[in-house]
């Protein structure tokens, strides 16, 4: 073969290539996993510390992670024994799991430091402070769960809220009007 036509060769096939990759990938995959959030947390809650720890799940769980089939709502963090334990995180089983499916709302064994355990149970012991998960993610590949030290809100607190909320938010459309 001539280099011209080698050239030619080479080139109709990069494009066939690509041709064929872009037809076999999977459109309804997720490229990134989900980043799940416990607003009610920040509603019922005042928080005062956050935290990160590991959490220790099984494979299939951490696939239902990824596709973001978690409620972090009723889930509270409790110290037993030196051990951070996730009580009431609601994780979806994965359909494609085998014949092995954990319990949807099993207890789960948090990963932290021993000073930062023994730092979190003493705050946790004052009046009225509680250890409330906020964040599931993901980071370099491993499933983390941010904690906070958080306080509960009064009723006149939340109420006190939502009116701060409201008026930011009229506070915003008036400025938004005005710009059109």
């Amino acid at each position: 073969m001539y280099p011209r036509q080698y050239l030619r060769w080479l080139r109709k096939l990069s494009v066939q290539f690509r041709v064929f990759m872009s037809k076999s990938k999977n459109k309804d995959a997720p490229k990134v996993p989900k980043t799940i959030e416990n607003r009610k947390a920040r509603y019922e809650y005042e928080l005062i510390e956050t935290h990160e720890a590991g959490i220790m799940l099984v494979g299939c769980e951490v696939k239902s992670v990824f596709l973001g089939r978690v409620n972090l709502v009723d889930a509270y963090v409790k110290v037993t024994k030196g051990e951070l334990w996730l009580h009431e995180l609601d994780i979806e089983p994965y359909e494609n799991a085998g014949n092995y499916r954990p319990e949807r709302r099993r207890d789960r064994k948090l990963l932290m430091h021993r000073r930062e355990i023994d730092q979190l149970a003493r705050k946790s012991q004052e009046k009225g402070l509680s250890i409330v998960p906020t964040k599931l993610y993901f980071k370099n590949g491993k499933v983390k769960v941010a904690i906070c030290l958080a306080r509960g809100k009064r009723e006149y607190d939340k109420r006190e809220q939502l009116k701060k909320d409201d008026t930011r938010k009229e506070i915003e459309r008036a400025r938004n009007i005005r710009r059109v």
